[in-house]
């Protein structure tokens, strides 16, 4: 989402056309390279990833085509002094969600508080009847988020949206580090730069952590990575993950529950997990709990769930966290939880549930950017400013007929960061997506993150399902 009418907040360049501190050493390293060279580091890097088969799949096209998620070679900047008040806000948030989550399992104090209303839950899907009342071994319901972040100045970082539920894309953050660094070796002597390659031992370690009682005792805890399989969009980074942390990766026909725990099938027989890391949606979870016909899932894992037989990060019912009416209420459950005002904003919300918000939304659909609250991935949505008139007037008839399923919110003047173009660098917008481990030992933020960015002029969405590519995402050493 952009503005038309305030410029953007360019990361690199001032207004005054000055090189800003962040990126004074890279600016240094870059204009002493030959374009030629550039270019072709940048081709190289391309069939890397092909040959990597860094690829997701794309839905809706024919044979469920694969597509290579475009990589911009020109880093992503951000100085040691910002990322350590963004990690604040980050932890503060974060926090606040792993409260509310067990709070509105429970004994929902915040409803009764006034703060946020019931009718948000009554009748909304991701919220798990089956988890009121249980709390997930360690307390922790967020094992892994992603919290989507935008910038509009030079300390004006807010807060797109939270994903509680299964956050994707940390394999790509690895991966563009993993390729930057084989290109351009020396660039990485030059300017020092806060490593991210420890996450998936972190992601390991925290897992463990959270393993339940039932595995306690029994030296290392067994942690298993469950994907829909090969077909999902985001198997490639399903195994990845795996691999990285010597974990099983796992699809439903590979486990079973016998004697009361959750089992994988192995050579020497039927194995116990500790910590399933599920890639699988919660209606598909388990076939006697939730949707009937899902092949997906393990039939009998909620009942051994709720006995302390296994940890399933993320929890069953986060998803709820997800849900954008919910998002428009986090200042507020913010400050419920902590005690304290949110260190990081909001994107500010209309909810069109309510009379007087949809008003103002019909009446400004041309400025605005409408969403689902409950879609992702770039779908479902209207972006005001670059729509046609048609778009708008058929839009408008699905808000009218369905208001409560919607949120709108302002076209924000994101932030620009240089790609590299045959013609030299060009500005494009960018949001950033940082990763959270949350155990009961406490809370860890990868320095850096998951930098998406729209690679056509104006483009307004990073989504990689709608055109956009990925950059490698610096956080400078102190």
């Amino acid at each position: 989402m952009t503005s038309t009418t305030h410029p953007s907040f360019d990361e690199m360049i001032d207004a005054e056309g000055n090189v800003r501190p962040a990126y004074a050493g890279y600016r240094e390293w870059y204009d002493a390279q030959s374009p030629k060279w550039l270019e072709k580091q940048g081709k190289a890097a391309e069939s890397v990833f092909r040959r990597t088969g860094i690829t997701f799949n794309v839905y809706g096209q024919d044979a469920g085509q694969e597509r290579l998620i475009p990589f911009d070679m020109i880093p992503r900047i951000i100085t040691a002094e910002e990322w350590k008040k963004l990690s604040r806000g980050i932890e503060q948030r974060v926090r606040a969600l792993n409260a509310f989550l067990h709070d509105l399992y429970h004994k929902r104090e915040i409803i009764k508080a006034g703060k946020v209303p019931e009718r948000l839950f009554a009748q909304n899907d991701a919220f798990l009847k089956e988890m009121v009342g249980f709390t997930p071994p360690g307390g922790v319901y967020t094992h892994i988020v992603g919290i989507d972040l935008v910038r509009t100045g030079p300390d004006d970082f807010m807060v797109l949206e939270d994903n509680a539920r299964t956050p994707s894309g940390v394999s790509y953050m690895l991966e563009n580090r993993e390729t930057m660094m084989a290109m351009f070796p020396d660039l990485f002597t030059k300017v020092q730069v806060q490593p991210v390659s420890d996450y998936p031992r972190a992601l390991a370690r925290s897992l463990a952590a959270c393993a339940p009682p039932a595995a306690k005792g029994n030296g290392r805890a067994v942690l298993a990575v469950l994907t829909p399989g090969i077909y999902n969009s985001a198997y490639y980074e399903h195994a990845f993950l795996a691999d990285q942390m010597g974990a099983e990766l796992v699809e439903a026909g590979d486990l079973r529950v016998v004697d009361g725990r959750v089992c994988m099938r192995t050579t020497r027989g039927w194995k116990a997990i500790d910590v399933l890391y599920r890639r699988v949606d919660d209606d598909f979870l388990d076939p006697l709990t939730f949707n009937p016909d899902s092949m997906l899932g393990i039939a009998g894992i909620m009942d051994v769930y709720r006995a302390g037989g296994i940890t399933i990060a993320n929890a069953p019912g986060t998803g709820i966290a997800d849900d954008k009416a919910i998002y428009s209420f986090m200042p507020e459950i913010v400050e419920f939880y902590t005690g304290e005002r949110p260190i990081l904003k909001n994107v500010p919300t209309w909810r069109c549930s309510e009379k007087d918000s949809l008003a103002y939304v019909l009446d400004h659909l041309a400025e605005l950017v409408v969403k689902e609250v409950h879609g992702s991935g770039g779908y479902g949505m209207l972006i005001g400013p670059t729509s046609s008139k048609a778009e708008i007037a058929a839009f408008e008839k699905k808000l009218r007929a369905n208001p409560d399923n919607y949120i709108a919110q302002p076209t924000l003047s994101l932030s620009t960061v240089p790609i590299f173009t045959k013609a030299g660098l060009a500005p494009r917008h960018v949001d950033l997506r940082p990763f959270v481990l949350v155990s009961p030992e406490g809370i860890n933020i990868t320095p850096g993150g998951l930098t998406r960015v729209a690679l056509k002029k104006g483009s307004l969405v990073v989504n990689s399902s709608q055109g956009g590519g990925t950059k490698d995402s610096w956080v400078l050493a102190e």
